[in-house]
């Protein structure tokens, strides 16, 4: 059974300013999403499914969906904010998502196979696809991975960003994954900002977690019994998200799970600003003008 892609696009991109998982990067309007697809099936994934926000519904149904080949079998879940365990009602005013993990479990009614997860704005490179295929054809339950990328290559010069920092054992399993929500650039140095306003220096090799994890379909459960612990403490805290590495470190420290970081020779790139925009432009012809894809990319 070949694993299934799931892609997390209900993001509300508000420091992009806009739309950016429908946004054109490519020469015939592809957006950054077309080509991971692209190089996912290349990679020997089968199905697509899409995490996508109720105000995407309509457009994602009548233009997005027509672009991609027939036979190619794709299907989407919607995230909504509203969307929490009976016995929860979640305050009027949140709007904004309760996070990627939330997103990923929205996805439970589709998926029993094997799957990998990507954000929909980022731009991993075809190898990183084959290598956690790979590992997911030959995993077993409770055994999960993530692509690890060196931090340097991650970060933006317009603005903080949001990194999962890893620690590994010997054997290059995640002993820790903390989420690190505001690291920028600070003279010519890597910096965190911790909530009380203190700032911790990075390496700038440090491993982080681009959301490229793969898991086998028994994470289902796991998670939605952790999103029931978490949303019992969170659901009057307008800003708190249940993110991916909040799973994987609970499934850590439980031993409920293992999780392989895969070192990839890839380089990453996205657009979390606008002024990121212009380089994501320029490394994506610079890929279509040596032939790594085609264009149009869906004929």
């Amino acid at each position: 059974m070949k694993p299934t892609l799931l892609v997390l696009a209900a993001g509300m991109g508000s420091r992009y300013g806009g739309q950016k998982q429908t946004d054109a990067f490519g020469p015939s309007g592809e957006t950054i999403t077309d080509y991971s697809i692209y190089d996912s099936l290349k990679a020997g994934f089968g199905k697509i499914v899409f995490v996508i926000s109720p105000k995407m519904e309509e457009e994602f149904n009548s233009s997005y969906l027509k672009r991609f080949p027939a036979g190619l079998e794709v299907e989407y879940v919607i995230q909504d904010v509203r969307n929490v365990p009976e016995g929860f009602t979640v305050p009027e005013d949140r709007v904004k998502p309760w996070g990627t993990a939330h997103a990923v479990l929205m996805a439970k009614d589709v998926i029993r196979e094997p799957f990998a997860v990507i954000n929909a704005d980022d731009f991993y490179g075809r190898e990183s696809y084959k290598i956690i295929h790979d590992f997911l054809m030959t995993s077993k339950p409770g055994a999960h991975a993530v692509v690890g990328y060196t931090l340097s290559k991650t970060v933006s010069e317009h603005g903080s960003v949001a990194r999962g920092v890893c620690e590994t054992d010997e054997n290059s399993f995640l002993t820790e994954i903390v989420e690190r929500t505001k690291i920028f650039y600070k003279g010519g140095r890597i910096y965190h900002e911790n909530e009380d306003g203190s700032q911790l220096d990075l390496g700038p090799e440090t491993k982080v977690s681009m959301n490229l994890f793969g898991f086998m379909p028994d994470v289902f459960e796991k998670m939605d019994a952790q999103f029931r612990e978490y949303i019992a403490s969170h659901i009057n805290s307008p800003k708190a998200e249940f993110f991916i590495p909040i799973v994987a470190d609970k499934l850590i420290r439980s031993d409920e799970g293992s999780f392989k970081v895969l070192g990839t020779p890839e380089s990453w790139f996205g657009v979390t600003y606008q002024d990121d925009r212009p380089h994501v432009l320029s490394m994506i012809k610079r890929l279509v003008d040596n032939g790594t894809y085609p264009t149009p990319l869906w004929k």
